[in-house]
């Protein structure tokens, strides 16, 4: 579908978005919260809410705010001085976001989540029931990293992850990603309007980082790559050109980079196995098993494994690789690394004589497995 025709109906009709902005945005030349800005974006979030919308803001910026408010010349490197600064800073960024949507009749609520959370089946859903109530009460859901207590998560760069599992959670219809760059360029430093392989993309950019953000292009792609996988839009943008995000879901050409999404949206629960859930393990298998996965609605059997690494119990969620290395897909195990190692290349009919008890047919049930090719 060309750009055009994608922007003017999949963005054009999309309701229920996620919208993220970057640390770089956010801030002003002081490195302070930037109010002006904050109260252009929240007259952009009234006129899309008085049109219908859901929005849900994942709103970076609390480590840099809190560098400004302790008067400190760069983001601290070490994990224990981000967790104070981030605590200090969180307090005034909600407070920044309240003053500018207070105008337009806009409540703000403060959402802060860990990694954990998308990992866990229930808290994922919990999420979602959340945020859906809080859109209700007629409130901007703001989310946020808790700095204070993640540790891996200060390094998924600039929220863009969170971003992306937040709309595949809520099974938003979009996410834009706003930031202080046009879009996607390409070799030549041109914008690329429309990117229909985002994997492509990602072998050929560059990370970028900045002093007070996170994250860079690499981690947006990331997100970007998560997003259209499980069915929906996604878009990178400059945050800082006039009126954005009505134009862009105007429908507007040329307004940013678009990421075609997969011709199949994916359903709740395979949603969180493809996109949210983290790896535990990785299963390979052979040419004969690859290509009854690859032709769909087949569970994986234990006869095709060639290699189990990781450590990992029942209910982990394995990555399945062919031969040569190639992701086919994302699945939920019967087994433990263990048992696995036991039964692999064998066939279930010999299961129970080697655990000792009786035994699952297969190693991932179709159910719980997900093709990364769909």
């Amino acid at each position: 579908m060309p750009s055009t025709e994608l922007r003017q109906t999949v963005l054009n009709a999309s309701r229920r978005v996620v919208i993220k902005l970057g640390t770089q945005l956010l801030a002003a030349r002081d490195g302070r919260v930037d109010a002006r800005y904050l109260s252009r974006i929240a007259k952009q979030l009234a006129a899309l809410v008085d049109r219908g919308f859901e929005i849900t803001l994942v709103s970076s910026g609390a480590i840099g705010a809190g560098c400004a408010e302790l008067e400190m010349d760069k983001r601290p490197t070490d994990i224990v001085n981000q967790q104070a600064v981030a605590a200090v800073g969180q307090r005034r960024l909600m407070t920044r976001w309240h003053d500018a949507l207070e105008k337009y009749d806009l409540q703000v609520s403060q959402v802060l989540l860990t990694r954990d959370d998308f990992d866990d089946r229930t808290r994922f859903l919990n999420i979602r029931n959340c945020v859906s109530r809080l859109h209700e009460l007629n409130c901007i859901p703001i989310i946020n990293e808790n700095d204070t207590v993640a540790v891996d998560e200060l390094h998924f760069g600039e929220n863009d992850l969170l971003a992306a599992l937040t709309c595949n959670a809520l099974q938003a219809d979009a996410l834009v990603l706003l930031t202080v760059v046009d879009g996607l360029l390409d070799e030549n430093g041109e914008k690329i309007d429309l990117v229909d392989d985002v994997v492509y993309a990602m072998q050929h950019t560059r990370s970028d980082m900045t002093a007070m953000g996170s994250g860079g292009m690499a981690t947006k792609l990331e997100a970007a790559k998560l997003v259209t996988r499980a069915g929906e839009i996604a878009v990178i943008a400059h945050g800082r050109e006039r009126n954005v995000l009505v134009r862009l879901f105007d429908g507007e050409p040329g307004l940013g980079t678009v990421f075609v999404p997969s011709s199949r949206k994916m359903a709740g629960r395979k949603r969180w196995i493809a996109t949210a859930k983290r790896e535990s393990g990785t299963i390979t298998v052979d040419a004969g098993a690859a290509k009854a996965l690859q032709h769909g609605g087949k569970s994986l059997l234990a006869s095709g494994i060639t290699r189990v690494t990781g450590k990992f119990d029942k209910g982990d969620l394995l990555v399945v690789r062919n031969p040569s290395g190639k992701a086919l897909a994302r699945g939920l195990s019967n087994y433990s690394d263990g048992e696995l190692q036991s039964i692999k290349g064998k066939k279930s009919s010999q299961f129970e004589k080697i655990l000792g008890r009786p035994a699952y047919a297969e190693v991932i049930h179709r159910d719980n497995l997900v093709l990364l090719g769909h």
